[in-house]
């Protein structure tokens, strides 16, 4: 019986002592038993789509009637084409080699000790998301694939989506064989069942929050659950003297406008002084919708720009709205970004090679491109079958985080009788 929903504490340590047992079950299922599980909730998924469809339209006209905005709704949006991009993402994460029981090193010492270092499942991890149902689907598939249980708490924004997405997949999951309990879904919108959430030392591993900053901020402030977590996704690309135009006008297009709502989306775009055609760049951005707003030098090229003032350089629009500035050369360029980037995804357009280099290797961002997109900062765009989030930080795991991420591992060492002296 679920405990009293009115008592977050209770209800959450509930949920985590069967996530714990779910674990010891997920430790031993073998690899061919995952990967049914996942083609099962993947099969779930399309069987009952119109359902989880249905259920989204309800969230969408409960955020229009809110005010969210057009990004907001973007995340939260499901189509036929989405969702069926969900559950193949799924299938794809059931056929990645499982990485529990991964021998990473091995050594025999002079001694005679064998030592392997071997991956195994972080245990039971605790998602906090907002807006976007997909996670529910990605979180449970990444974290199930790598002998996790995970515990879900979307926002009150997709809720109907999450329950409907939820089921389907511990339906899935159930039919294979594995426990109902390695995907648990918090059954209350209270806020409070965050906060106990963060509390629960021990009893969750880790804490992975996808959302806004504000939604970040709290979670890093008050875990006492260690947390892997990014902020911002203030994006730059770098258009540097010798770009090809047609390139650098079709990578910042796609990087600001394909999906504007994004942590990979493009916010600032900074401009080779040298470079011959910065009128394009920015023309080819307006007439896609986009405002621009950009510094003295820029504003002359284009009256429909507006000015950018000292806070945009450090804004995650995630709107049809980019900061442009002129810069001197490669160094202020890459000072820029260490001045007022979130070390997520930066680009550089160049055709010299060596240009490039020094970018990717002196810009300090979990994902550094070259002559490509910002919009690939995604984990399936990297082999990856789906992803967690992109962490930022430097410890444990960073860019998208998908099943080494949600790993750790032990040491196993094997004697015959040695004592040490």
């Amino acid at each position: 019986m679920t405990a009293d929903y009115h008592i977050p504490d209770q209800l959450i340590a509930e949920m985590t002592a069967k996530a714990r047992a779910a674990v010891k079950v997920l430790a031993l299922a073998s690899d061919a038993t995952k990967t049914a599980a996942l083609k099962a909730a993947a099969a779930a998924l399309r069987q009952d789509s119109q359902g989880i469809i249905a259920a989204n339209a309800l969230d969408m006209e409960a955020g229009t009637k809110a005010g969210l905005s057009p990004a907001m709704l973007d995340r939260l949006k499901l189509d036929e084409g989405r969702l069926a991009a969900v559950a193949d993402a799924i299938d794809q994460v059931a056929v990645l080699d499982d990485p529990v029981g991964e021998v990473i090193d091995s050594r025999t010492q002079p001694n005679g000790l064998v030592m392997r270092r071997v991956r195994i499942p972080i245990g039971v991890l605790g998602i906090i998301y907002e807006s976007r149902p997909n996670v529910t689907a990605d979180a449970a598939a990444l974290g199930l694939r790598a002998g996790n249980a995970v515990i879900l708490r979307g926002g009150s924004e997709a809720v109907h989506s999450n329950r409907a997405i939820h089921k389907a997949m511990v339906s899935g999951i159930v039919e294979a064989g594995l426990p109902a309990d390695a995907v648990q879904l918090v059954p209350t919108q209270d806020r409070a069942a965050v906060g106990s959430m963060l509390r629960a030392q021990g009893a969750i591993d880790m804490i992975i929050p996808r959302g806004g900053k504000s939604l970040v901020a709290r979670v890093q402030d008050e875990a006492r659950v260690p947390v892997l977590a990014h902020l911002d996704g203030i994006n730059h690309i770098y258009v540097y003297k010798d770009a090809d135009p047609a390139m650098a006008n079709a990578i910042i297009v796609n990087a600001k406008m394909r999906r504007t709502g994004i942590c990979g989306a493009a916010e600032t775009l900074l401009i080779d002084q040298d470079y011959p055609a910065p009128a394009d760049l920015i023309a080819a951005l307006l007439e896609t919708g986009c405002e621009v707003r950009a510094d003295d030098a820029l504003m002359e090229l284009d009256p429909r720009t507006v000015s950018a003032d000292d806070a945009d350089w450090d804004t995650e629009y995630l709107d049809s709205v980019i900061s442009v500035r002129m810069v001197s050369g490669l160094d202020e360029a890459m000072d820029h970004i260490a001045r007022h980037g979130s070390h997520h995804t930066d680009a550089i357009i160049t055709n010299d090679d060596a240009v490039a280099a020094q970018f990717l290797a002196e810009v300090d961002s979990a994902i550094v491109m070259h002559n490509a997109s910002t919009q690939y900062a995604d984990g399936g765009e990297f082999g990856l079958g789906a992803e967690i989030g992109i962490a930022t930080g430097r410890l444990h795991a960073r860019g998208p985080v998908a099943l080494e991420g949600l790993t750790t591992y032990k040491w196993l060492v094997h004697g015959q009788g040695q004592i040490r002296p």
